[in-house]
């Protein structure tokens, strides 16, 4: 069969114009060209983005606590009001009262922030929470476990935030040792 017989009759040939015919060099010229302000757009959105990310890890480590702040506020009238109240034997019990729902009240407000104390007392003794201040023989814990809490340990979130200063059980020694050990030190320390 013929070609021109498969062709339906709404399609019609048109001849293909003679190309134009485009300069190789000012092609690449008008892609460097605009490759180049592509680029000089992105740099100047990097550097406002550079910019703006400074401002506000400024901004964020400027007022970041500033809800902490305004909730400590709080608790500070609180605390000022039970300290211009006078004191006397009257009223010792609902001063002391007030001291104690200041105090739970502060920790509700560091709470609410992500501050807590870490339980201590009679745990065993972690290096990466506690300081160890020293050891005593103790029948009611453990050895390894905590005895004293001088100061409290704090978390915040997942990071510790203050180490505790505790002091560490430890096991007693046998009664031949002890008094071994009991007349070393006298010698030591010059007794008779």
């Amino acid at each position: 069969m013929d070609n021109e017989s498969d062709k339906k009759p709404d399609e019609v040939e048109v001849p293909n114009p003679d190309p134009i015919e485009v300069d190789p060099v000012s092609a690449l010229e008008e892609q460097n060209t605009k490759l180049k302000n592509e680029y000089l757009y992105l740099r100047a959105e990097f550097d406002n983005f550079r910019k703006n990310s400074i401002k506000e890890r400024s901004d964020l480590i400027k007022y970041g606590p500033e809800r902490l702040a305004a909730g400590l506020l709080e608790v500070l009238d609180i605390f000022e009001k039970a300290m211009s109240a006078e004191v006397n034997p009257e009223n010792l019990d609902s001063f002391i009262e007030g001291i104690n729902m200041t105090s739970k009240e502060l920790n509700s407000t560091l709470e609410r922030f992500g501050v807590k104390a870490v339980a201590s007392m009679g745990e065993a003794f972690d290096p990466n929470i506690h300081e160890a201040l020293g050891s005593e023989v103790s029948d009611s814990v453990p050895a390894g476990h905590i005895t004293q809490v001088f100061k409290k340990p704090y978390r915040f979130h997942d990071k510790i935030l203050r180490h505790g200063q505790v002091i560490i059980a430890k096991a007693a020694e046998t009664t031949a040792n002890n008094e071994a050990q009991d007349n070393d030190d006298d010698e030591i320390i010059g007794f008779e």
